[in-house]
């Protein structure tokens, strides 16, 4: 994507595009997933009726690289799949749509340049210590608990035995989750004495924490509500007798209007988390009492849209350039 008004300089041999212009949102995530082709769009609609226009600049965490601690690079997208290095400092907003991957340094040294940059006065959305807390959903849980929020009794453990003891603690019905991990994969329901066997011991001889929660019996739905600055969009999903009700798993999903309760679990859990756009799961369990399940800090919105009839790309980017 070519830029006007630009700077050139070279740093450790790159040519480094430094960009002097307004509304300049760069995203890290899939260049060519859906969800930087609807920010696009979104941009691409709201261009036509401004006099400031919307640059949206496809980023990926592993070209970044941090020069010093005043400057960090990372390549763009271009067409026909060229790319060019740009210094993060001159965004306006860096918007965080995935966090791949990588290994322990990967994680901590990305995690470190979004605080550097945030430092350096770049609006990451959603800030490093959100994406910290909500990538790891035991800290999730343990961070809102904490704040007086209703949450399924939750055991975290790494050994078969303990996993074991916890399973039949839950009464010998639990859910098992992968810590990191979106869109309901690799979930499971362990209600079997061999089954939990089997699972505990292949997730402790990968060396895995084993992330084990009660099963809370409702409906089979859920509630996705979207926090979206001071918005908030709510939509029931419903998995269509798979307890999972993802639409990534086959799910779909009605626009419904939150109870007060429902919209406060919502508001609190994004203010504890630290917030501006995340995805709060709440069940209602049989006994009418509404459970935070998850805090997701790379929420997902192209069912929620579709269901509360709002363009939440759009949305989203006005919210930013305002």
């Amino acid at each position: 994507m070519e830029a006007a008004d630009t700077d050139s300089s070279t740093t450790s041999g790159m040519n480094v595009v430094s960009m002097n212009r307004s509304n300049c949102i760069g995203v890290l995530g899939a260049a060519d997933g859906w969800y930087m082709r609807d920010l696009q769009r979104a941009a691409n609609e709201l261009n036509a009726n401004s006099h400031h226009p919307i640059d949206i600049l496809p980023l990926t965490f592993d070209t970044l690289s941090v020069q010093s601690l005043e400057t960090l690079n990372v390549r763009a997208s271009k067409a026909r799949g060229e790319t060019t290095s740009i210094d993060i400092n001159a965004l306006d907003a860096l918007l965080v749509r995935t966090m791949p991957l990588g290994s322990l340094e990967h994680v901590i040294f990305r995690m470190n340049a979004l605080q550097v940059a945030q430092e350096a006065g770049v609006r990451v959305l959603n800030p490093p210590r959100c994406l910290e807390v909500c990538i790891d959903k035991w800290l999730t849980i343990q961070k809102t608990r904490s704040k007086g929020l209703l949450t399924p009794r939750t055991i975290c453990c790494q050994t078969r035995d303990e996993a074991l003891h916890a399973w039949n603690t839950l009464g010998e019905d639990c859910i098992v989750k992968p810590i990191f991990g979106g869109e309901g994969r690799g979930i499971v329901r362990v209600q079997d004495y061999d089954i939990a066997w089997r699972v505990f011991s292949t997730l402790e001889q990968l060396r895995s924490v084993i992330y084990i929660q009660e099963f809370v019996r409702n409906d089979g739905t859920d509630l996705r509500l979207l926090v979206l600055g001071e918005e908030l969009y709510c939509v029931r999903r419903d998995g269509g007798g798979n307890w999972k009700a993802n639409v990534s798993q086959g799910g779909t999903a009605t626009r419904i209007e939150p109870t007060f309760e429902q919209a406060d679990i919502a508001y609190r859990a994004a203010k504890i988390v630290d917030g501006w756009m995340v995805g709060v799961d709440v069940i209602e369990d049989n006994d009418g009492r509404n459970v935070l399940i998850e805090v997701n800090a790379v929420p997902g919105w192209r069912a929620t849209a579709t269901a509360v009839g709002i363009d939440i790309a759009k949305r989203m980017l006005e919210l930013i350039t305002q």
